[in-house]
Parts: structure tokens; sequence; C-alpha cells
């Protein structure tokens, strides 16, 4: 066999699909065409009840939670991952990988999956899902584009000099996951590091202000969980690793008096 058919028959591919938020409903025609038509599928999603449904699409999915472990580095499960994905494609099987929601929102493995296929010439492909942001802004009856939208994992703001704008809307992700990438930080991380925020988020809003706690049904028999509450009590209410926090706009945003000037000026239509 020359050396030109080995090669052809060893190439391989990838597909990152998302599965959505709610079982069943949001698992779009394409996602469903790259699960039924792989070699290899991959599940990375933490729920045995959608595992039993992507195997009645492509028996023996193969399970990528087992590689989470306690004590264990996200990054470090992250990585090994990619290496199990990698492993298939390089074999020259067509693989799929269904994560939860959108596998390009707040996941680094299928963005670092891609990117290394595609830089070792394989065929990758990451197809968009419904994610939680988008289940979001229907339960909540949220425009982004009415005051502005801002979203921001909670350790972006804990560890790192970010603005806030408090005239346009905040999503904070992953509150919930705060504390846990902290060494020895014992079961009470979560809930000082939750204070921490409070503390964080109590420069930019009252203290009485109401933000909402959110998270997407992920059964159709499921309601959202949306509950409002004031900014002082954040480390006292129950966040989870699902759990979403939303910061409705505190006020207006002023204009612009001098920007809406000369813009007025150079839109005008010359004589």
């Amino acid at each position: 066999m020359s050396s030109k058919k080995r090669r052809d028959t060893r190439v391989g591919s990838l597909d990152c699909v998302g599965v959505g938020i709610t079982l069943g409903s949001h698992l779009t025609p394409l996602a469903r065409n790259c699960i039924e038509a792989a070699d290899v599928v991959f599940v990375a999603v933490s729920d045995a009840i959608v595992e039993r449904w992507l195997e009645e699409m492509r028996p023996n999915v193969r399970s990528l939670q087992p590689l989470y472990a306690e004590g264990k580095p996200r990054r470090r499960t992250y990585r090994e991952m990619v290496e199990a994905i990698l492993a298939e494609v390089r074999a020259g099987k067509k693989v799929c990988v269904a994560f939860y929601g959108h596998p390009g929102v707040f996941a680094w493995a299928p963005h670092r999956a891609v990117a290394v296929a595609r830089r070792e010439g394989y065929s990758a492909h990451m197809e968009p899902g419904i994610s939680a942001a988008d289940c979001l802004y229907a339960d909540l009856g949220i425009d982004p584009g009415a005051f502005g939208c801002q979203h921001f994992d909670a350790r972006q703001l804990l560890y790192w000099k970010h603005r806030i704008d408090p005239t346009a809307y905040l999503i904070v992700w992953q509150a919930g996951m705060v504390g846990s990438d902290i060494p020895r930080a014992g079961s009470g991380g979560n809930a000082a590091c939750l204070a921490l925020l409070a503390e964080r988020f109590a420069r930019d809003y009252p203290r009485d202000h109401k933000l909402i706690v959110y998270r997407a049904a992920t059964l159709p028999v499921q309601a959202p969980r949306i509950e409002r509450i004031a900014l002082h009590r954040l480390a006292a209410v129950r966040i989870e690793a699902p759990d979403t926090l939303v910061f409705p706009p505190v006020r207006r945003a002023l204009p612009d008096g001098k920007m809406l000037r000369r813009a007025a000026r150079v839109a005008r239509p010359r004589a």
C-alpha cells in the first residue's frame, strides 16, 4: 500500500455539537446528523438522562465524565478530554462530541479540540446549540440590545479588575463554582467567596439592589429557577453550579451630547 493511500485512510474529522439545555427539544437537525453519522461519539454532559437519550440515537456513546475527580484541577480534566477526543481523530475516525448547551459558550475543551485538530490538518467543525443565555433572555424577557449586556464568569470579576457598567445588564456565570479552584478551600469556600463577590458588586450597585438567581430548565416538565434577592443576601442564598446571577441596570445611561452633535454634523448631507 502506498504512503498516500495510508494517509487517506487515516484522515479523521471532528464535530463539536451542542445538545441545548432542555432535553429533547433543543437539538438541531444538523447536530443530530453529526451524532448519527459519527464513528465515535463522546458525551461531555453530567446528566445520565441526557447520556441515555443520546444512546438512543447512537449506541455505545463514550462519556467523558469519568475524567473528573474530586480535588483534580478542572483544566487538567479539560486537557485530558481534548487528548481523548484527538486520539480518535488521529486514528482516522469521524468523531462527534456532544456538549451541554452551546459547545462554544463557557467551554474550553471544544474550542481547544477544534483548534488543535485544524492545526494538525484535520477537518473540524463546531455546530451551535441553544445556550443557557438564550434560555435566560426568553425566560426573563431580556433584550440584550435594549440597554446593553455584559457577560462575565464570576471568577473574572473576583480575581481581575474588570469594569462593570451598571447602566447595562450584568450576567454573571458560574457563581456557584467560585472558590472551587482554590486549593483546600473546604466546603465553605463558595459561601466565603460569594461574600467577597457581594462586596465587589457593592462598588457599583446599592446593597438593596434586586438581582435574579436564574437556572434554565433542563427537562420539559421543569420550570426555570427565577429568584429575586437583594444584593446583601447573596452569600446567604444557595447558589449552585448551574445558577446564573442577573443584575438589571441600576440607572439609565447618560447621553453623550458632544458625540451626538458630531454625528449629526457628519451625517448631514453636504450642499
